[in-house]
């Protein structure tokens, strides 16, 4: 009877017991990537992106590969083949545990480039004032929480191609200028790990120096870490004939790390991957840290160098073999690669007839999503909640505000807004259960 309550007792304070998982930031082996000049590093070793855009099912499946981990395993296994060193994904689910993916690509030496934004939480190009609010910038803090505990996790991306080429588009480079601060202060804010925010940049000609200037112009807490833009110039064609010589003249003394968050036109097949000889030489590592193909699996639009089958199997197709072929010929430069020393701002661009921006107009952060710079966003909304784009907090109004002015949003209602929040371990129930414990195995023994 003594045996039998002695061992009940032990259970309970086996069970009663937390067991607290050490955090992915210590458990990772690579080193941070950071940014110092106008290149990302690796510690003391210049870092270049040689990587590729993955999103499996489309970015309009809206799913996380990195949530899966049967998918995510089976394809770290490419990327390794491959050769690869960065992954991009459009997509996460901050209501789901990454670790056992983001441990695998760690493992596997590969970083994460992520964006903080999905269909359902993002900025809407066309109206982004409302939608620029607590509820959506809660989603966004919860990613960044998530992931700037993984040493991979190379950069954030704020926004993708928010800004384009039609006519009033550019009203919404202000939201992602604020997106990229307040990403930036909740780190700060939250003791985490600085991890380099940017924008990822359309394929538009017309106004692509003017949004890399005005994520480089002003304040430092409202610049860029980073800028990126999608390049599909480059059909099986050269450095002159695609232009890129042009751009590597354009971006010169830009003074931020610059690369393709996409690239590989499909006009002319198969893709050699010359362009990715190209990034890799000194013509342009001066100025670009590599880039990012487009992309993993083949969707609708057909860019793919992979197939993904009902069965879920995945079959190469010839293109994979090549683009192998130019990461293993085509080696990053050695040394610094001609990186500028120091990193600076840009003045910031004057009015034109594609832009049409005012640089001194910031939105304010919404003054309900304040609470989470201390204490944090709390659990994410995943990619099934129910959105953001129609929670526009009371009082928003659409217009640009001088940052630093009277906040024209007023505060919202927390009982509609309302997030959970991380604060610190309730211990009182678990010193209850504790004494509880103790004095049941006292008595088993004085029986």
């Amino acid at each position: 009877m003594k045996t039998a309550v002695l061992l009940s007792a032990l259970a309970a304070l086996a069970s009663a017991t937390p067991t607290v998982k050490e955090p992915p930031s210590k458990r990772s082996d690579l080193t941070a990537v950071t940014v110092s000049g106008n290149a990302f590093w690796q510690g003391d070793t210049r870092f270049y992106l040689r990587g590729i855009d993955y999103q499996p099912g489309g970015a309009a499946n809206n799913t996380d590969p990195l949530a899966d981990t049967t998918v995510c395993k089976r394809d770290i296994a490419k990327f390794k083949d491959l050769g690869i060193n960065v992954i991009r994904v459009y997509a996460v689910d901050n209501s789901a545990d990454h670790d056992e993916c983001m441990s695998a690509l760690n493992d596997a030496g590969i970083y994460l480039v992520l964006d903080v934004n999905n269909p359902s939480y993002s900025i809407n190009r066309a109206e982004p004032g409302p939608s620029y609010n607590t509820v959506y910038l809660q989603s966004v803090f919860a990613t960044v929480e998530m992931f700037a505990q993984y040493k991979n996790t190379l950069a954030f991306f704020s926004g993708n191609e928010v800004i384009n080429d039609e006519e009033d588009t550019d009203k919404s480079a202000p939201y992602v200028k604020a997106v990229t601060r307040d990403m930036k202060n909740y780190m700060n804010s939250r003791s985490l790990r600085a991890v380099p925010v940017g924008y990822s940049a359309a394929d538009v000609s017309s106004n692509r120096k003017q949004t890399a200037d005005y994520m480089n112009c002003g304040s430092d807490d409202v610049r860029s870490d980073f800028f990126a833009f999608n390049d599909y110039s480059w059909c099986n064609s050269d450095f002159e004939t695609s232009g890129w010589d042009a751009k590597v003249k354009n971006f010169t003394d830009y003074g931020l790390p610059i690369f393709l968050s996409e690239y590989g036109c499909i006009k002319s097949r198969p893709r050699k991957f010359g362009e990715f000889g190209a990034l890799m030489s000194t013509k342009m590592s001066g100025v670009y840290s590599g880039g990012l193909l487009y992309e993993y699996s083949i969707e609708e639009n057909d860019y793919g160098i992979v197939s993904i089958g009902s069965d879920k199997k995945v079959t190469t197709i010839s293109e994979y073999n090549l683009f192998k072929t130019a990461l293993a010929n085509d080696a990053a430069p050695t040394g610094d690669g001609g990186a500028a020393s120091t990193t600076h701002s840009q003045d910031c661009p004057t009015s034109a007839a594609t832009w049409q921006v005012n640089a001194s107009l910031v939105p304010e952060m919404p003054s309900a999503a304040q609470k989470y710079m201390t204490a944090g966003a709390g659990d994410g909304p995943g990619l099934d909640g129910d959105g953001s784009q129609d929670k526009a907090d009371s009082g928003t109004a659409s217009a640009s505000v001088t940052a630093g002015s009277a906040s024209p949003t007023g505060s919202s209602d927390d009982s509609d807004n309302a997030a959970s929040t991380l604060g610190p371990m309730n211990l009182a129930p678990l010193c209850v259960t504790g004494a509880a414990i103790f004095f049941t195995l006292f008595g088993a023994l004085l029986l």
